[in-house]
């Protein structure tokens, strides 16, 4: 039977994405900065020194691994991992091959050149030539203008498949929504605004928006939230609001003086002025504000759960109306930070077997076909109870229910 709170906790072999193949040991200071925010953990760098003395074994290597290969603009991680192993998360076996000439495996860049070398049934990623003590000579294209090299160090994953869901999916408690800043008209009175438009909002009472030092000035608007369920206890799990777009607090709330109908000056209340910019769907009265956060690019560390993960899908980002996902879609699981799940865990789907009726039993027994494996999906954005995965691999079409687990 499902249970959420069963998470045995037991050791297991850390396993992840190349998360790269890095500058030589004698990279310049700033990239190793850049390292080092993307420590090394201790499991990593057993499991890679473990390898390093011999290489990986021949069976580990995924069958078409090419002899050497030069890194190019626009590759991922993800796909030059999945070059040279069978299982692409277990990055760590692909570092040891190369341990003494990477500092740090979390940076790769466009122009190095990777060299598999085989030897008594083991294989070791050099970037020199086998035999070669010449360090790697990365080739580099002028430009007019410069930038810092650490820039260009390859994403684990395409960015534009979850940039924008960095920002949109938002799981919060009852109250969060119902106690934000919300709008309260439109310009024109018009029923529905788009990026461009303006309307009128007020914040709650006591926490009137304001245009002021320190204050926030960007926000995003939501909808009204809809509860996150656990497909098997019905629990509820927490509440996503929908995303609408981004706005712009050009003026605060303030009162101004106005004469009445006997010509005295009164007080009246003015709402705060919002410009909206890039709605994914039409704002309406009655839509809530929240904060923006800080835009920030995360160069995800992609590996198995140290922990064993039983979850399910929640819920299909998107729209309450879609019923089944596929790559680089994005699901909800219904499992967060509270149950150790953490951004850049990779996971395996299984699409959930079919409840049937044995027609060959006279008492038409009702059985559960079993659960099929259907592909992989990485976690990037966690809440507590909740947590967002993007689609890697699939199969089969993904639904509500389906399992995820840990990687083999």
């Amino acid at each position: 039977m499902y249970d959420r709170h069963q998470h045995p906790r037991r050791a297991a072999r850390v396993h992840a994405v190349l998360a790269a193949l890095t500058l030589a040991a004698g990279a310049a200071a700033p990239l190793a900065t850049q390292a080092q925010q993307h420590p090394v953990t201790p499991g990593q760098r057993a499991t890679a020194q473990q390898v390093a003395a011999r290489g990986v074994p021949l069976a580990e290597l995924a069958p078409n691994a090419p002899e050497s290969y030069v890194v190019q603009r626009g590759d991922t991680l993800w796909a030059i991992s999945a070059l040279y192993l069978r299982q692409p998360w277990r990055w760590p076996e692909l570092w040891g091959m190369n341990l003494d000439s990477i500092a740090n495996p979390h940076l790769i860049f466009p122009g190095q050149t990777l060299y598999l070398e085989t030897v008594d049934g083991h294989a070791r990623l050099r970037t020199s030539r086998p035999g070669s003590t010449a360090p790697e000579t990365v080739r580099v294209s002028p430009r007019t203008r410069s930038e810092s090299l650490s820039g260009a160090a390859l994403p684990t994953l395409k960015p534009h498949l979850i940039e924008h869901f960095l920002a949109e999916p938002l799981v919060v408690d009852e109250l969060t929504l119902e106690q934000a800043p919300r709008v309260i008209a439109t310009r024109d009175e018009r029923v529905v605004m788009a990026g461009g438009d303006r309307v009128y909002v007020r914040g709650p009472q006591g926490s009137p928006l304001e245009l002021e030092p320190g204050v926030p000035r960007h926000y995003r608007v939501f909808r009204s939230a809809a509860p996150l369920k656990d497909p098997f206890t019905q629990e509820v799990l927490g509440y996503e609001a929908q995303y609408v777009g981004q706005a712009t607090l050009v003026r605060g709330e303030s009162s101004e003086q106005v004469p009445d109908k006997q010509g005295r000056m009164v007080e009246e209340y003015v709402p705060a002025t919002v410009d909206l910019s890039r709605t994914r769907e039409e704002v309406r009265v009655g839509d809530r504000l929240l904060p923006a956060p800080e835009r920030s690019f995360s160069n995800y560390v992609p590996r198995a759960p140290e922990q064993e993960v039983d979850a399910a899908v929640v819920s299909i980002y998107g729209s309450l109306a879609v019923r089944y996902a596929g790559q680089n879609n994005v699901v909800a699981l219904n499992r967060g930070s509270d149950d150790g799940m953490q951004p850049g865990h990779v996971l395996r789907l299984l699409t959930r077997g079919q409840r049937i009726v044995d027609k060959t039993d006279g008492e038409r027994t009702a059985v559960r076909l079993p659960s099929e494996e259907n592909g992989l999906v990485m976690v990037f954005r966690t809440f507590e109870r909740v947590s967002y995965a993007l689609i890697l691999q699939a199969a089969q079409p993904v639904r509500v229910g389906d399992r995820l687990v840990n990687p083999e």
